[in-house]
């Protein structure tokens, strides 16, 4: 079918040559005008029963082939007319019984047809396909940027973000080819004008001199053969014009024109009955006819009734039939709660909102790559942590300042930053260099914004120099990991268990639901990972729940046992193997007194510390850990296990980056020195 449709295409257009040289007898020339009428009203139909543009992307081509094909008729018929005074049957037709073989009357038909078509068809539609193709090509980056977004978020797998890609490049191509295609159209209305002119004028001159036809005669001949041949000519392409209208003003549907037509003008019953009603008014009380104007409002009456009866057919099947409104009380039931309640719109667990000065970042064409860079980000976060990134959301935010964006976790913002387009961030000691004073979004540190120019010169000082890029993709990946034990959901807890449970089934079948429940399993997850401590190994988790579930079912204690469970692992992450960890510890006096004030209640422990023994003993460790002598050196603080989650608790706001470990989470083969000893003295207080 293929083949013969291209070996039909190629052999239309010889024919079209063919007629532009070869003269034509006038039987063929019927048969031709003939097929001409015939396919413009088949690309009429079929336009009208596509449901989206694309179903039709051959159409400017086609219009493009249609126009050549009429104006080689119109070649060929003139060749006859001024040659013969005999262009055919069907002109003849035209030109006699369809005008009543009056010139005058033909020739204003003629330009009517020509109005119609060139003033209000083809203008109208070269505008719509004008904008649309500027409103399309204006809509690609954005496009772009939600098909690399939902790509990237793994709602959408490669071959269906290829499709998409495929589907917006091919409809960009499409309104812009009917842009320029609209413009055979409205060529071709001229050339009509011209070519009836020239036939007219022509045909004269030939049947006065070489024909010694009389004057009247000859004009008459002439203009009503003329008349005829650009009536056979511009039917087709007024039905063709109007396909290119109603083909560039169509949007996507489910349904094609006629069933949109009718469900949308059908969908008010009461509108129709309002017609009826005005239409019997004039009737009745104005000169109108009475006959037809009832006849009128009995055809909209009957319409409406029908689609009132349409309307309470679908509302029994199922549909959404309108929600009866309250009449008072105790009248009438109200809706059900489910009728009442609005569709609530899912909250993005991360996403990622720019202003619109940043999108050159996000958007391809523009050499972005955030999108790639979050996805590295994904995959290196599951590496280091054991955890799968939820969807990130790209969006942008026109409230926020130009080169602003912010980071959001579940519609809360987390984070915010300000990059400078064109220029770079240097980080480093202060040095003899041109820039704007600015501090590191993802660490807090003082940096400047240099330009692209000063880049070497900031090397040689000492600076560590880096685009805007990796400036953001850094901030995110840093907000990323200290909001870890937040992204992990309940769901997600579960995926991970199904994992584990096809290599390891005893393990997860022994621990959940039959010992603990996943809302415990999954607190445990999140305390590791609020500390950074990774879930990767996943098998040496469930199996020291499982056994230690019988003892507590109490997560923070689960969380402990677990960590000791994952000491090596733990510690090499604080002091990789062959550095040295230094480790600051409490005054025994003082570890002893906390551990006395470690309480229970409820399957609960907790530290009993009033506000001013807790204010000093944060004041204590800050100074001894804060220390400038150690500035270099890997620190944790290390405490009784008893003591370890208590202290993190109490620590957290003045000493995040520092690990506090318990002596059971040190790993044996770990090089140890001493860093100091945090105490409270007698003069400030003993506790």
């Amino acid at each position: 079918m293929m083949r013969l449709g291209q070996s039909g295409t190629i052999l239309f257009v010889l024919v079209i040559v063919g007629m532009l040289i070869i003269p034509l007898p006038t039987y063929m020339i019927d048969v031709l005008i003939l097929l001409n009428l015939s396919f413009a009203l088949l690309i009429l139909i079929v336009t009208l029963n596509v449901k989206d543009p694309l179903e039709f992307s051959a159409f400017p081509a086609l219009l493009l082939l249609t126009t050549l094909f009429r104006l080689a008729l119109n070649v060929s018929s003139t060749r006859l007319i001024l040659l013969q005074a005999n262009a055919g049957t069907v002109i003849s037709t035209f030109g006699n019984f369809v005008v009543g073989g009056n010139a005058v009357v033909g020739f204003i038909v003629f330009l009517i047809l020509i109005i119609v078509q060139f003033i209000v068809i083809t203008r109208g539609a070269e505008r719509v396909s004008e904008v649309a193709a500027r409103f399309t090509l204006d809509a690609m980056p954005g496009k772009q940027m939600s098909i690399d977004a939902d790509l990237n978020a793994g709602l959408i797998t490669d071959a269906q973000a290829r499709q998409r890609r495929r589907l917006i490049a091919a409809e960009a191509d499409f309104y812009g080819a009917m842009d320029g295609a609209s413009k055979f159209v409205r060529g071709d209305a001229i050339a009509s004008i011209l070519i009836v002119a020239i036939n007219i004028i022509g045909g004269f001159v030939m049947g006065m001199v070489f024909l010694h036809l009389g004057a009247q005669q000859s004009l008459q001949t002439y203009t009503i053969l003329s008349v005829g041949d650009g009536l056979v000519s511009q039917l087709p392409a007024l039905l063709i014009s109007t396909a290119t209208g109603l083909l560039v003003t169509r949007a996507a549907s489910e349904a094609n024109f006629g069933g949109d037509l009718v469900r949308q003008l059908l969908q008010a019953p009461r509108t129709l009955y309002l017609l009826a009603g005005v239409v019997a008014f004039l009737g009745i009380f104005t000169p109108i006819s009475k006959l037809v104007a009832i006849v009128l409002a009995a055809g909209f009456a009957f319409l409406g009734y029908r689609a009132s009866l349409g309307q309470a057919e679908f509302a029994a099947a199922g549909g959404p039939a309108p929600v009866p409104q309250a009449r008072g009380a105790g009248q009438g039931a109200a809706p059900p709660a489910d009728a009442q309640a609005p569709a609530l719109a899912p909250v993005d667990a991360l996403a990622v909102e720019f202003g619109f000065g940043l999108l050159s970042l996000v958007d391809k064409a523009q050499g972005g790559d955030f999108f790639e860079r979050v996805q590295k980000v994904r995959e290196q976060v599951a590496e280091e942590l054991g955890l799968w990134l939820p969807p990130v959301r790209v969006k942008d935010n026109l409230a926020l300042p130009p080169n602003n964006y912010r980071i959001l976790l579940r519609g809360a913002e987390v984070a915010r930053g300000e990059l400078m387009p064109g220029r770079l961030l240097a980080m480093g000691q202060e040095g003899q260099l041109p820039g704007i004073a600015t501090r590191d979004p993802a660490f807090g540190l003082p940096a400047l914004w240099i330009a692209r120019q000063h880049q070497d010169q900031a090397v040689l000082q000492g600076y560590t120099v880096i685009d805007t890029a990796t400036v953001l993709t850094t901030h995110f990946a840093e907000t990323v990991r200290r909001h870890a034990s937040e992204l992990l959901s309940r769901e997600e807890a579960k995926k991970t268990l199904d994992r584990l449970r096809q290599v390891d089934p005893a393990a997860v079948d022994e621990l959940v639901p039959g010992l603990l429940t996943l809302s415990t399993v999954h607190r445990v997850l999140q305390g590791l990972l609020r500390e950074g401590v990774p879930i990767r190994d996943l098998v040496t988790i469930v199996e020291t729940l499982g056994d230690r579930a019988t003892e507590t079912k109490d997560p923070d204690q689960l969380t402990e046992y677990v960590r000791q469970a994952l000491g090596r692992a733990i510690s090499q992450a604080v002091a990789p193997p062959g550095e040295t960890l230094v480790a600051i510890t409490l005054d025994p006096r003082l570890e002893a007194e906390l551990r006395a004030r470690v309480q229970g209640q409820d399957g609960k422990s907790f530290l009993a510390l009033d506000q001013d023994t807790a204010l000093k003993l944060s004041r204590a460790a800050e100074q001894t850990a804060r220390d400038p002598a150690r500035a270099q050196d890997r620190l944790a603080i290390v405490v009784a296990p008893q003591l370890r989650s208590h202290l993190r608790r109490l620590l957290r706001p003045v000493l995040e980056d520092v690990p506090i470990l318990s002596y059971q989470e040190i790993d044996p083969s770990l090089k140890l020195q001493s860093g100091g000893v945090i105490r409270i003295d007698d003069e400030r207080g003993a506790v």
